[in-house]
């Protein structure tokens, strides 16, 4: 395949498409698994893939009426090759709406694939490229190796079961588009309800079969009906020959009675002939002679009498037979017709079914599109609780980090502390011995409870001290882990204001923001408050159980 060759990359396209074409078409067969009428999109598709790969390198051929393009040329090549395509081509010129070449064309493409001969057809013309040059270029599909592999491909359309009805489609004007879209994979809307699906298939095969069996009781009646316009016609032409043969049998009788006068007469003559027969013997001699010939001309003329006689008898008969087989064929008819409205009345009722189930599916497919929004938005608002949730996490373990470092600092800090008030108490108390022995001598008279009172003074102004220390550190350890504790649960900044409402699911505290959704638990049937992320956790458990 040259890069540069559009003629070459056409004929690839078309035999890919055909390819893609015969596939979809008996997938989708065999998926339906009923005969395919003219109706079926996917056969459309592929009478409109063949039309394109037969029309491709086609050669203009010029006429009074203009230039002429059209493959029936080479489809009447066929029945010189194969005698047995001689019937599809001649139902084809015997079909009365066709005016066109290009719509012979289409209509000896359904005839053929309905007998399952289409493969066999197009291998047979393909393999004769030496005639098919008369009709196609050089480099046209049929005169290449694509259009051997068509053929071939061909073969697997011979498992699916159609029935065209052409006497009612116009297709000398039919525009042959190729619709792409039916070849393009859309995981978005492919969904649909099973089941209203089953509904519609049978439906439309009730609608098959009773237009079939319409079909079948129309052409049954027109044949009666020709039958008895036949027999009409007949019962006319013979009471036409009845009264033909009638008059014929009365002017014999009156031939008869004519020659009976005429022989008696003629007796008379000869009596009074005889007198003298010998004057009139060559004169007697003549009369015997008509005599001879009028009575072999009576006896004929009965004969063929009592002929016509059993000829009006038996024509009696027949027409007695043909009134009664009238009267019996009246009588079905009648029953025909009432079967016929019967099942039209139930094809008027399936054809309500039938719309009610497409507005029905059409809800549904509504509904479906509406729920799809949902679900996109519902992953929307999951996306966004799941970044919240991984940003406080991480807010978390740094939280967790921070209070771990600052326990580690604050620990060596206490330790710090507690060496320096032992040292201060020491030094206090080495001081308070060094003052107590230098003021011995001279406060000797001082009372005891002075005494006591001054040694339990840096005592306690030490331990007031250590205590208000340790309360500080108390509260901070306090509030930074409340202020951990609370980091984990919600993300607003200014958490002790709001801090409000309890979640139902988890039992965690969080304020009105993070507590605004609400959802019916599974241990309780009215909607409760939860917080944000076990409302995203309810909402994909929800989604993944089927309803």
């Amino acid at each position: 395949l040259q890069d540069n060759d559009p003629i070459a990359i056409e004929r690839l396209n078309l035999m890919n498409m055909a390819k893609l074409s015969i596939k979809g078409l008996i997938e989708s067969a065999l998926n339906l698994g009923r005969t395919l009428d003219s109706d079926y999109a996917p056969l459309q598709q592929f009478f409109v893939v063949m039309e394109h790969c037969l029309k491709h390198g086609l050669k203009t051929k010029k006429t009074f009426l203009g230039q002429n393009k059209s493959f029936w040329g080479a489809l009447e090549l066929v029945e010189k090759l194969t005698p047995e395509a001689g019937e599809i081509t001649a139902s084809v010129k015997d079909l009365p709406g066709l005016k066109t070449p290009l719509g012979r064309g289409r209509a000896w493409l359904r005839l053929a694939l309905m007998q399952k001969k289409l493969s066999d057809y197009m291998k047979t013309i393909i393999n004769r490229k030496d005639l098919l040059s008369e009709f196609y270029e050089p480099n046209a599909l049929m005169m290449e190796e694509e259009g051997a592999v068509i053929a071939g491909l061909l073969v697997g359309l011979n498992v699916i079961d159609a029935n065209l009805c052409m006497k009612g489609e116009d297709l000398d004007s039919q525009v042959g588009v190729i619709d792409f879209s039916m070849y393009l994979k859309d995981g978005g809307h492919s969904s649909k309800s099973a089941e209203g699906d089953g509904q519609i298939t049978a439906i439309l095969d009730q609608k098959n079969y009773v237009e079939e069996l319409n079909r079948h009781l129309s052409a049954s009646v027109n044949n009666l009906q020709a039958k008895v316009d036949a027999l009409e016609k007949s019962n006319t032409k013979l009471t036409e020959e009845l009264a033909v043969a009638n008059n014929r049998i009365i002017t014999l009788q009156e031939d008869a009675e004519i020659a009976k006068e005429e022989s008696s007469y003629q007796l008379e003559t000869r009596k009074a002939l005889r007198s003298d027969s010998a004057a009139d013997g060559q004169a007697l001699g003549e009369t015997r002679k008509q005599l001879k010939e009028e009575t072999l001309l009576r006896l004929d003329v009965e004969r063929e009498l009592e002929v016509q006689i059993g000829m009006k008898q038996e024509m009696e008969l027949s027409m007695k037979m043909l009134e009664k087989d009238i009267c019996e064929k009246q009588d079905a008819l009648v029953e025909l017709r009432q079967q016929l409205e019967d099942l039209r009345a139930i094809n008027q009722q399936l054809s309500h079914k039938s719309q009610s189930a497409d507005a029905g599916s059409k809800q549904k497919s509504e509904v479906i599109v509406r729920l799809e929004e949902k679900i996109n938005q519902m992953a929307g608002t999951v996306k966004q609780l799941e970044t919240r949730c991984k940003q406080a996490e991480r807010e978390r373990d740094l939280a967790l980090e921070a209070n771990r470092l600052f326990k580690q600092d604050f620990g060596d800090k206490i330790e710090s502390l507690q060496t320096e008030v032992e040292f201060i108490q020491e030094q206090e108390l080495r001081k308070e011995r060094e003052r107590r022995s230098e003021h011995h001598l001279r406060q000797s008279t001082t009372p005891r409870r002075e005494r006591r009172h001054q040694e339990e003074v840096p005592k306690v102004s030490v331990c007031v001290c250590t205590q208000q220390i340790l309360r500080q550190n108390e509260k901070h350890i306090y509030s930074s882990n409340l202020n951990n504790l609370v980091s984990l649960f919600c993300s607003t900044p200014d958490v002790f204001v709001f801090f409000q409402k309890q979640c139902k699911n988890c039992s965690g505290v969080f304020c009105e923001s993070c507590v605004s959704n609400e959802l019916p638990l599974p241990s309780s049937i009215l909607p409760e408050t939860v917080c944000t992320t076990c409302y995203s956790h309810l909402l994909q458990q929800y989604a993944s159980t089927p309803t």
